[in-house]
């Protein structure tokens, strides 16, 4: 069986996946919020489709009005995956050093991932370091499975959550 050759774009604000090969020849449409993952892709294509796709781009921020893409709290620089070894790293930067949201954020991060991964990959989301003051319990939080699957059964927060992660009109 012949692996799909995958070619990514974004057009008119949705990613367009062409698989290309004889077994393999269709175009799919994803909306601007969505992951892409496809089982044959090397990790070169990884690389270029986070890139190219940056699904953090439409994440509101909890506090502000903004995305958390236009508030520079994740950059394209900022996300790594080694497909390889299944792991995929999202550094994060808080607006301020003592941002009272910063756990929320990278729940709002690890929860992206979590929903838009294949189960293989291991999710890391860090706060950069040195810019918030509590960086080292709020990485130890958002890494602890037992803290995150606490944390999304608070309904108020899974709330904020969701609506963080809701597609915008735009």
């Amino acid at each position: 069986m012949k692996s799909c050759s995958v070619l990514l774009g974004v057009v008119n604000g949705k990613l367009n996946v062409n698989y290309a090969t004889e077994k393999c020849d269709k175009t799919t449409s994803l909306g601007a919020n969505s992951l892409l993952y496809h089982q044959n892709r090397s990790s070169e294509l990884v690389n270029t489709s986070v890139k190219n796709l940056t699904s953090y781009q439409r994440i509101k921020d909890p506090e502000y009005p903004y995305s958390l893409e236009e508030l520079k709290v994740v950059t394209e620089d900022s996300v790594e995956i080694n497909d390889k070894h299944s792991h995929v790293r999202v550094t994060f930067t808080p607006t301020k050093e003592g941002c009272p949201m910063v756990s929320t954020i990278g729940l709002c991060l690890r929860v992206k991932l979590m929903r838009s991964l294949p189960s293989r990959y291991k999710v890391d989301v860090r706060v950069a370091p040195g810019t918030h003051a509590n960086e080292a319990a709020v990485n130890k939080q958002l890494n602890d499975k037992e803290w995150v699957a606490a944390a999304l059964e608070n309904p108020g927060l899974g709330q904020m959550i969701d609506q963080c992660l809701a597609p915008t009109n735009e």
